[in-house]
């Protein structure tokens, strides 16, 4: 419940009057009642009297709510509420407006039978509401008796046809008079030059305010410092919106954050470009004539610097750097990321944070590294929040409880439906002891790894080259897609498969393949014992849920270049190999079950015991890995065997004859 009757509105409105007359300059030309407004320093009226009051009521046929007749007694009518109404109505002109603009018609075009009862009241709202507005900007204030709180306050809704949007709705008149009090602010925030300058006791209490949520936010207290900024805003302080458009991202928010009045200053650009630069080109499909408008005000050295920022974003080179400590836990955070420990690298960020020092006293927390490819992914909701609780640049303050881990320690989540539900197959393998970058040579034969290639060329000694080259980190589609654009030969029986790769877990290597081929039983060959020479290799391809074909699942492992045990299940039957331990016995998953997809979570619940090793689930989803083609996972055709060759020629280039 509000407690309106706290609100003084002899104060309120004598300050907004002092402020206003202040804000003028001395040559503007002006009407005679705003000149008379100007030397008396008041843009009220004298009081309403009680008997006034009563019988606007009794024209009206309602009883006023609590706020409004609260205004009328101490000023009956104002002038300049907000910066397009003029006149406000007091008890002589304050009228039901009963669709005298035709308005609610026109409200009443864009219904249909899916329209939600609020849009329906809304249209409604010009035939029943009270009409404030006397001269305005084409600015309607309408006051509805049909929406009312407990304390019977009425809502106040202004619309505009140039502002393009549905009408604003405050809870009651005292809201709508505060709301227009900072209208007026934000508008004579930005002076002219020749104007008086804009200062009083108003913007002397917010800059102060903005001060200490500075401070505040650097010592970790962030949210009562958005809440503090986001009123200096609404004033129109400057600094305010680029304060709090940092905090802002850091929560995931990208919706208007433009550090405006901060990222055209040389000083703050190095770590708020970036991420206006990111955002433009995750939106602007190639259309790059809004950057422009976002930097208002650069010079052109600034400008110059974001489109080069622009193309390193595009492409996928841009690198975040920073100074001190926290630079240096950067790039650790960075090698951590390529291999797929996204949660390591995170805590190496969050150590570090404390000693992270601004590059101004406008800068509340590192913030570029949100656009670097590789450390961007780190980034959500909570940990936004975990870095802006965490005391930094030289404050002091409690440190906050870290965020959980992203990743599981097991391999169980591929069994968890993802988005879209497109992950219903997969494949895998684990190598022992051995580091990510050693996979290539043990999982390819020398054939070129077309992802990697940047020529058209055909030569062996091209394709050796490279044979073992990882590609740079890339999402796993990224890497899809320039794969089959660099291709130039597909065959049916040729199976090399795409796949990330990256540590997984302690003393385990993975290479990952999210969107494997079909699965044929009858010519797969395992990578399993050509990849263990010297160690212990784990290879699993599961379709348990694939949609099409039936359901399969495989597993086979193998140590010193010879296999030790595998399994297939497919089309109901399983066939095995080898001394299987008790623990991943086929039978024990797929006895009796109606459903070969129950078998799923289990199964790989028990491999991750069996060898200890876990898949990074945050950076195979959203993060950017290094990426290779292994050799075919299926055999050559037999003889009597047909299969299909369909090789693409460089545009420009012709098939040799003969």
């Amino acid at each position: 419940m509000t407690d309106s009757t706290a609100f003084d509105w002899r104060t309120f409105l004598l300050r907004w009057s002092e402020e206003w007359a202040d804000s003028l300059p001395d040559d503007e030309a002006r009407g005679e009642a705003d000149e008379a407004a100007r030397r008396t320093r008041r843009l009220g009226f004298p009081p309403a009297s009680a008997e006034r009051i009563a019988a606007m009521e009794e024209r009206l046929g309602r009883r006023m709510p609590p706020s409004y007749r609260e205004f009328l007694e101490v000023s009956d009518g104002w002038r300049h509420a907000g910066g397009f109404v003029t006149l406000l109505a007091g008890t002589g002109d304050a009228r039901w407006h009963t669709n005298e603009s035709g308005l609610a018609d026109e409200f009443e075009e864009y219904l249909d039978e899916d329209s939600s009862p609020e849009e329906r009241r809304a249209a409604d709202l010009w035939r029943r509401a009270l009409q404030l507005d006397l001269e305005s900007d084409v600015t309607y204030i309408l006051m509805d008796p049909e929406d009312v709180d407990e304390d019977g306050e009425w809502a106040v809704y202004t619309w505009a046809s140039w502002r393009a949007e549905p009408p604003e709705r405050h809870a009651n008149f005292r809201e709508f008079m505060r709301a227009m009090h900072r209208e007026f602010h934000r508008l004579r925030a930005h002076r002219s030059d020749g104007e008086p300058v804009f200062a009083n006791d108003t913007t002397r209490r917010l800059d102060a305010l903005m001060e200490e949520a500075r401070l505040e936010a650097l010592r970790g207290g962030w949210e009562r410092a958005a809440k503090d900024l986001d009123e200096a805003k609404g004033y129109g302080r400057a600094r305010s919106a680029g304060l709090g458009d940092q905090i802002r991202r850091l929560l995931g928010r990208t919706y208007m954050v433009y550090f405006d009045g901060l990222v055209t200053d040389p000083r703050y650009a190095p770590e708020l470009l970036p991420l206006l630069v990111a955002e433009h080109a995750a939106h602007s499909y190639r259309d790059d004539s809004t950057l422009v408008f976002q930097l208002r005000g650069a010079d052109d050295d600034l400008v110059s610097l974001a489109y080069a920022t622009l193309g390193q974003v595009r492409d996928g080179t841009y690198r975040y750097t920073a100074a001190g400590p926290f630079g240096e836990a950067v790039e650790r955070a960075r090698e951590l990321t390529r291999w797929g420990d996204t949660d390591g690298a995170w805590r190496t960020l969050m150590a570090a944070l404390p000693l992270w020092e601004p590059l101004g006293p406008d800068h509340l927390a590192p913030l570029g590294w949100v656009a670097d490819p590789a450390l961007g992914p780190l980034l959500t909701p909570e940990r936004g929040r975990e870095l802006l609780s965490t005391p930094r640049g030289g404050q002091a303050g409690e440190t906050p409880r870290p965020t959980a881990g992203l990743d599981p320690d097991d391999l169980a989540w591929l069994a968890d439906p993802d988005p879209g539900n497109n992950r219903t197959s997969y494949r895998f393998v684990l190598v022992e002891g051995a580091e990510p970058q050693e996979l290539p040579a043990r999982l390819t034969d020398g054939n070129a790894d077309e992802t990697d290639a940047d020529t058209d060329t055909d030569t062996d000694t091209d394709e050796i080259a490279h044979s073992t080259v990882l590609n740079e980190p890339m999402t796993f589609w990224e890497a899809r897609r320039r794969s089959a654009h660099s291709r130039r030969e597909f065959s049916s029986y040729d199976d090399r498969a795409l796949m990330a790769v990256g540590r997984a877990g302690t003393g385990w290597s993975f290479a990952f393949d999210g969107d494997p081929a079909p699965f044929d039983r009858l010519r797969l060959v395992s990578p399993a014992a050509s990849a263990s020479a010297g160690t212990r290799t784990v290879v699993v391809w599961s379709g348990l849920r694939s949609q099409h074909g039936k359901p399969f699942f495989h597993l086979s492992v193998a140590q010193d270049g010879a296999e030790q045990y595998a399994f297939t299940y497919t089309d109901g039957e399983i066939q095995q190999s080898g001394e299987i331990p008790q623990a991943l016995a086929p039978s024990r998953f797929f006895g009796d079950l109606d459903d070969a997809a129950e078998a799923e979570r289990p199964l790989l619940e028990a491999v991750s015991e069996e060898f200890g090793a876990s898949l990074p689930r945050h950076a195979l989803m959203k993060g950017r890995l290094h990426t290779f083609t292994t050799r075919s996972w299926t055999r050559p055709p037999k003889d009597g065997e047909g299969y299909l060759v369909i090789r693409m020629h460089p545009p420009g280039t012709r098939p040799a004859e003969g």
